[in-house]
C-alpha cells in the first residue's frame, strides 16, 4: 500500500520557514532567560535597543485597530468595517508581540506581575503597563467574533463559537474603551521619553503627539498593505479596492500632519545651544543616524508616500500604492529607532575633568537579532494562519453578514 505524501506547496514552505524562525527565536529567548542580559550588547548607557524598537513599532502598527474601529463604531463610517476587522486582528498580534518583547527585555520576566500588585501611580511606565494589559484584553474581546469563524471550532464547539460571535454586539462599547486606552498608551510611550530631563534631546512635550500621529499612519498603512498583499498571494483573501483606496488617501493626509510636526520638532531645537540636545540633533541630522533620518524616515517614510498616496493616478495603481504603504511602515519603524537611539547615544557628564558631552555606540548582538526575528516571525505566522483559517481579510464575508443582519431585522415579529 502506497502512502500518499502531501503535495509540497509555497504555502507549506512559507509556514515552515516562519516556524523555524520562530523556534530559533524561542531558543534564543530561553538563553536570555537563563544567562541574563549579559548576552546582549545592552549597557547602562544604552539600556534600550533593538527589542524596545520592535516593541514600540509593533504597538504603533497596532494603532490601525483603534483608528478604524473608531471610524466605524463611533463616527458611523460602516463602509470601513471590513478593514476594521483586519486591523483588530493585526492589533491583537501586535500587542502580543510587544508583550513578548518586554518579557525578554526586562531581565526579570518572573516579576512581570509586580506592576499589577505594586502600583506606582507617578510612573509613566506603570501607566503604559496597565494600558497594555487592559487594551490587550479589549483586543482579545474584539477578536472573539473573528476566532469564532474558525471552521474547526464551529464544528467541535458550536455553542462556544456562538457565544464568542455574540460579542460583536458590544463592538461600539469596546471601540470606546479601545480608543481611550490606546490613545493613552500611544501618547504615554512618547511621554516616557519626553519627561526625562537627563536626556535633553528627549525632554520636550511634543513627542507624545508625534507618537500618536505616526502610529495612526503606520497602523492603517500596515492594515491596508497586509490586506492587498494577502489578496495577491492567496485566494483566501478578498478585498474591496475602493475601501482600501479611500483609506490610503486618508493616510496620505495623516502623513502631511506628521511631517509638519516632525520638522518643527527637529528644527525648533536649532535656535539655541543646549548641551546634549544640540549634539543629539547633530547626530540625528548629520551624524551616524542621518541616513536613517533623512532617507528612511523623512524621504521614503513620508515625502514619497505623500506624493504617491495623494495623487489619484499613482494611488489607483496597486503596486505603487503597496510600495507607498510599505514605505510608511518602514518610516514609522525608522522614527522609533531614531527617537530611541538619538537620546541614548549622547551622554552628559557632570564630573570635573571629564568632557561635558560624550558619545557612545550601540550595535545589537546576534542573540538580540535572533530573539527579535523570532518575535517578528511569530507575528507573520499568526497573521498568515488568520488569513487562511479565520478569513481576517475577506471584505465580502463582512458585507454578507451585514446583509443577513439587515434581513433578520426586517422580518416582522408576531404581535407587533
Amino acid at each position: 500500500m502506497k502512502i500518499k505524501l502531501p503535495k509540497f506547496t509555497p504555502w507549506m514552505a512559507w509556514i515552515g520557514g516562519l516556524v523555524v524562525v520562530t523556534a530559533v527565536g524561542v531558543a534564543a529567548g530561553l538563553m536570555v532567560f537563563w544567562k541574563g542580559l549579559s548576552l546582549t550588547n545592552l549597557t547602562d548607557m544604552v539600556p534600550w535597543g533593538l527589542w524596545i524598537t520592535i516593541d514600540l513599532s509593533s504597538i504603533a502598527m497596532s494603532a490601525g485597530a483603534f483608528s478604524l474601529c473608531a471610524m466605524v463604531y463611533l463616527l458611523g463610517l460602516k463602509r470601513y468595517q471590513p478593514v476594521a476587522r483586519t486591523a483588530t486582528f493585526i492589533g491583537l498580534i501586535g500587542y502580543t508581540m510587544a508583550v513578548l518583547t518586554l518579557l525578554v527585555d526586562i531581565g526579570r520576566p518572573d516579576r512581570f506581575w509586580h506592576s499589577m500588585i505594586y502600583w506606582n501611580k507617578h510612573s509613566l511606565l506603570w501607566e503604559v503597563t496597565m494600558c497594555v494589559t487592559f487594551y490587550l484584553a479589549v483586543l482579545a474581546l474584539e477578536a472573539m467574533p473573528i476566532i469564532a469563524g474558525f471552521d474547526w471550532l464551529r464544528s467541535h464547539w458550536p455553542k462556544l463559537a456562538e457565544k464568542m460571535s455574540r460579542l460583536h454586539h458590544f463592538a461600539p462599547f469596546l471601540a470606546i474603551a479601545g480608543l481611550a486606552l490606546s490613545m493613552l498608551h500611544q501618547s504615554s510611550l512618547g511621554a516616557v521619553y519626553g519627561v526625562l530631563k537627563a536626556r535633553p534631546l528627549w525632554y520636550r512635550p511634543d513627542i507624545s503627539v508625534l507618537f500618536i500621529i505616526s502610529a495612526i499612519a503606520g497602523g492603517m498603512a500596515l492594515t491596508v498593505f497586509a490586506s492587498m498583499l494577502s489578496a495577491r498571494l492567496t485566494r483566501h483573501a478578498n478585498v474591496d479596492n475602493s475601501i482600501l483606496d479611500r483609506i490610503s488617501y486618508i493616510i496620505g493626509w495623516v502623513l502631511v500632519v506628521y511631517l509638519y510636526f516632525r520638522f518643527w520638532d527637529a528644527l525648533s531645537m536649532t535656535y539655541t545651544y543646549e548641551p546634549g540636545r544640540t549634539e543629539g540633533l547633530h547626530l540625528l541630522t548629520a551624524g551616524a543616524l542621518s541616513f536613517n533620518f533623512w532617507i528612511g524616515e523623512i524621504l521614503l517614510g513620508a515625502v514619497v508616500p505623500i506624493i504617491l498616496l495623494l495623487n489619484k493616478r499613482t494611488r489607483s495603481l496597486p503596486l505603487w500604492r503597496m510600495a507607498a504603504l510599505a514605505m510608511v511602515v518602514g518610516g514609522v519603524v525608522a522614527y522609533r529607532w531614531d527617537t530611541n537611539l538619538s537620546g541614548l547615544m549622547i551622554i552628559l557628564s557632570y564630573l570635573p575633568g571629564e568632557p561635558g558631552v560624550a558619545y557612545t555606540a550601540y550595535h545589537p548582538s546576534l542573540i538580540e537579532y535572533l530573539t527579535g526575528g523570532g518575535i517578528v516571525g511569530y507575528g507573520l505566522l499568526a497573521f498568515s494562519l488568520g488569513v487562511r483559517y479565520l478569513k481576517v481579510v475577506d471584505h465580502g464575508l463582512v458585507k454578507a453578514h451585514a446583509e443577513v443582519a439587515k434581513l433578520v431585522e426586517a422580518i416582522p415579529v408576531p404581535g407587533d
